[in-house]
């Protein structure tokens, strides 16, 4: 795809200029080729008519250490000559080594001849969540490639080879621009699986009253957020599918297995615990599970689109944990060096099957 650009005139001569002596002038023939514009180079940039392909797909993030987009260093901003005495990231302009952008883009990229490229996803999960089921739908943008169809089934195979067990990828195929809004903008519900350290198991009845019941929750910003949301209480609706107890470990009294599902914009960590009384009410009051934390947390799938509400705030939706910092890397087009995609899939967001629940005998 290509997007069109104002046609530029022809021009053959430039015209007479001073020479620096007086009564001396003299005219040069324009050397540029003929439709070449006048200007400097910013000039040029911007007349010349930019190729950008969109590809779409699915990922899978099985790693606990794994951005989705290149996690620059808050202090230097990347920034070639600050980060050189940068003290939070020691030179290096990020502070994780690779992101889900960056192992699809060194691939994808190098086929296509590119170093240039955006990732749009249907919202993110936090660096240290992982992201389960059929994955989550995003599009890679391709700016200026100088192969633009490329084999998407064998770079989709060269990807998952590569990050076998941290990331994979399904469903690539070619999509339209206007999938990037849709994406953007959309508004899906959530299902999650949390594992939450906690100093006693619910009883039965606790767990019985909750199960399948949709219940509002009152969450103010997140302490963890504060610095990049604006400070409000924002109300979110969460449904408790399943409960089971699980294996305590060290320093641990008790544990157990939540499924939830959530509207999109909940905070999902501070809606287990509460964080002290921030989230009202805390899935470890409604359960009676006393002090707790989520240790470990998994998307298990994106659902339908909700319809929006009219009391929605307008943040992204994906704050299940929007990663520790606002990525600029969404907006515009990063540069990663590079060498691997394409059944193709639906990759709608799709509505996760009710599972029954229990408890389990184990208490």
């Amino acid at each position: 795809m290509t997007e069109s650009s104002p046609e530029n005139a022809p021009s053959s001569e430039v015209p007479a200029a001073d020479s620096g002596r007086e009564g001396h002038q003299e005219s040069r023939p324009d050397s540029r080729p003929e439709g070449r514009p006048r200007g400097g180079r910013g000039d040029r940039e911007r007349s010349v008519p930019k190729v950008k392909v969109f590809i779409e797909g699915r990922y899978l993030k099985h790693s606990r250490d794994l951005p989705q987009t290149l996690f620059f260093c808050p202090e230097c901003k990347g920034h070639p000559r600050r980060r050189r005495k940068c003290e939070r990231c020691e030179g290096f302009g990020k502070l994780t080594k690779d992101s889900v952008q960056e192992l699809i883009g060194w691939v994808l990229g190098k086929a296509a001849g590119t170093r240039k490229h955006k990732f749009h996803g249907a919202g993110r999960e936090d660096v240290d969540v992982r992201m389960l089921g059929d994955g989550r739908p995003f599009v890679f943008e391709l700016l200026d490639p100088k192969v633009p169809n490329v084999d998407l089934a064998e770079i989709e195979a060269e990807i998952n080879r590569r990050n076998e067990g941290r990331l994979e990828v399904r469903g690539f195929h070619w999509t339209q621009r206007g999938r990037v809004r849709e994406l953007k903008e959309g508004q899906f519900a959530k299902e999650y699986r949390a594992r939450v350290a906690c100093e006693q198991l619910p009883d039965e009845a606790a767990v019985a009253a909750c199960l399948g019941v949709r219940y509002d929750v009152a969450q103010k910003t997140p302490t963890r957020v504060a610095h990049r949301r604006a400070d409000k209480v924002r109300k979110r609706w969460i449904e408790i599918v399943e409960v089971e107890p699980t294996e305590a470990r060290e320093g641990e009294d008790a544990a157990v297995l939540v499924t939830l599902r959530t509207q999109h914009g909940t905070y999902v960590k501070e809606a287990v615990s509460g964080e002290g009384g921030m989230t009202e009410p805390s899935l470890a009051s409604k359960l009676g599970l006393g002090e707790s934390v989520c240790s470990e947390l998994d998307v298990l799938a994106i659902l339908e689109e909700e319809e929006p509400s009219k009391e929605e705030d307008t943040e992204p939706q994906a704050t299940e944990s929007r990663a520790t910092e606002s990525r600029a890397t969404e907006s515009r087009a990063t540069e990663v060096r590079g060498t691997r995609s394409e059944p193709a899939e639906d990759s709608a967001p799709q509505k996760a099957p009710a599972k029954p629940s229990s408890f389990g005998a184990g208490l």
